[in-house]
């Protein structure tokens, strides 16, 4: 297992540790003033305060090379070999490992408020408290259950998720460890 673990410490300075076989561990010097992260399998993410994305560590499938044109990012997801952000006007944008889809913005997608990544899928909720969801759907962890709705956080693991929802929560996806289970 690759582990490793990033934190936003005082002045918006990140700090990592943990294993550092991809270079993931080690931040770009200069990164600064930034405003969010993300950790993947052997990838991370930043976005600084100015809308730009900066990626570091194993780039196998182009996790790191972030797209040129991207700006206007407000928030990111490492997932195990793509990433993802979401911009100040609600779109999201993916790259890297596209094996499962999990880089196909479904069509039409907006209003999006937050982002997250798993292993080979990925899951935006909408202001409106939908979510929806993309890419590898081998275990159901890219079909948003029915009554899943007015949910505020998601998040997406290897292949399942969580959403906290108004009087529950709601998870779907792999359940080979009871890591759905309630």
């Amino acid at each position: 297992k690759t582990l490793f673990y990033l934190r936003v410490a005082s002045p918006n300075v990140i700090r990592a540790w943990g294993n550092d076989d991809h270079g993931q561990t080690t931040v770009p010097s200069g990164l600064e003033d930034v405003a969010d992260i993300s950790a993947g399998i052997g990838h991370a993410l930043a976005v600084r305060a100015d809308g730009t994305v900066a990626a570091w560590g194993l780039n196998d499938n182009g996790q790191t090379t972030v797209p040129s044109e991207l700006n206007n990012v407000v928030q990111v997801s490492a997932g195990a070999h793509h990433s993802v952000a979401l911009k100040s006007d609600g779109t999201v944008a993916a790259w890297g490992k596209n094996d499962h889809g999990q880089c196909d913005i479904p069509t039409g997608l907006t209003g999006v408020v937050f982002v997250s990544a798993g292993g080979s899928h990925t899951v935006a909720l909408k202001g409106d408290g939908t979510m929806v969801a993309w890419g590898d759907n081998t275990h159901g962890q890219a079909t948003v259950p029915p009554n899943a709705r007015f949910a505020y956080y998601v998040s997406a693991g290897m292949a399942h998720n969580y959403a906290l929802t108004e009087g529950y929560d709601t998870a779907w996806g792999l359940n080979n460890y009871g890591q759905i289970s309630g």
